[in-house]
């Protein structure tokens, strides 16, 4: 607990703590007082019986009580992922205790639409089956464990927290590698990927650039994979200002992208474009940019939405170019 302001409890995400906190903490203690907490069975936080879990009422009531003591005026609440629904159970179990709930991304597949609840619920199914000890044999386990390990960390670079993106992804490719089923083979290339995509977020361009390369020479398949990572070596030569090769690598991935299907180029939407535009910026051909930049950010505004990171990164570089 820190600051003397306006009460903001944050609850993290399935595996965060207190400590998950402490980077965002600090620029919020000048206007709040922040309260974090390690969710039962989590860290410090022990279960008595570890086997039986908890449940989300329990964990709601975990906050009702920590919130009593605190506080005689309704709190601030942000939650994320699984904190977000344990806030919103707190709002329906205690609505006199929150003032506002922030609820970033909860896992409430029962409020979807019908199809996309099913599809979720089935999801979550798996993974429960996954992490049981009865469960599927150790081979299948040990390659949907890396996917989920890698879908995660490159969801911290989305979060800028692009050190750790880079650290957990060099991490599972190097575990993915010592196996050779396809699964693993696709792990370790996405795991890549995010390693690369987290380098060239840092500056560290030369880098990416030569890891985009050594994973880009084995693969003889053209699939989503691919199409990302020579996305990031396009990125990587940007990043070095070595234009032409990014424009004429941006124009190659262009024509590979055309002729996939469309599971494998919705994901990269608007990517060639501001690759093609960064390019033509740095060629001193501002107009030819503009242009580029105004459809990747109409197309990613399509897809999908304002708030995505690749929709700002297009508005920023049509800002760069009507700001020069």
């Amino acid at each position: 607990m820190r600051g003397d302001r306006p009460l903001l409890l944050i609850s993290e995400s399935g595996e965060g703590d207190a400590d998950r906190s402490t980077d965002l903490i600090d620029h919020l203690v000048d206007a709040y007082t922040v309260v974090t907490y390690d969710r039962r069975g989590l860290s410090r936080s022990l279960l008595d019986a570890p086997e039986r879990g908890a449940t989300l009422a329990e964990h709601a009531d975990d906050v009702h009580r920590l919130l009593a003591p605190l506080t005689d005026t309704p709190a601030l609440m942000l939650g994320c992922s699984l904190g977000a629904v344990i806030g919103l159970h707190l709002a329906v179990r205690h609505p006199e205790q929150i003032s506002a709930l922030i609820a970033h991304e909860p896992v409430a597949p029962r409020l979807l639409p019908a199809d996309e609840r099913t599809r979720h619920e089935h999801e979550l199914a798996e993974l429960q089956d996954l992490y049981r000890p009865e469960g599927p044999a150790s081979t299948i386990q040990r390659w949907q464990t890396l996917r989920l390990r890698s879908d995660r960390a490159q969801t911290l670079s989305f979060l800028g927290r692009h050190a750790e993106c880079e650290a957990e992804c060099a991490a599972v490719a190097r575990a993915a590698a010592q196996g050779r089923e396809p699964e693993t083979v696709a792990v370790e290339a996405a795991a890549r990927n995010g390693q690369i995509y987290a380098l060239n977020a840092q500056g560290r361009h030369a880098e990416a650039e030569a890891l985009a390369r050594d994973a880009l020479a084995p693969r003889g398949v053209r699939d989503r994979i691919t199409l990302a990572l020579r996305l990031g070596l396009a990125r990587s030569l940007n990043g070095q200002a070595r234009y032409e090769e990014a424009l004429a690598e941006a124009k190659q991935i262009g024509r590979l992208r055309r002729i996939m299907p469309e599971e494998h180029r919705h994901p990269e939407t608007g990517a060639v474009e501001l690759a093609v535009a960064t390019a033509l910026l740095g060629l001193g051909r501002a107009t030819e940019a503009r242009t580029e930049a105004a459809a990747a950010h109409t197309a990613c505004l399509g897809a999908f939405g304002p708030g995505h990171h690749r929709t700002a990164e297009a508005r920023a570089l049509l800002d760069r170019i009507d700001g020069a």
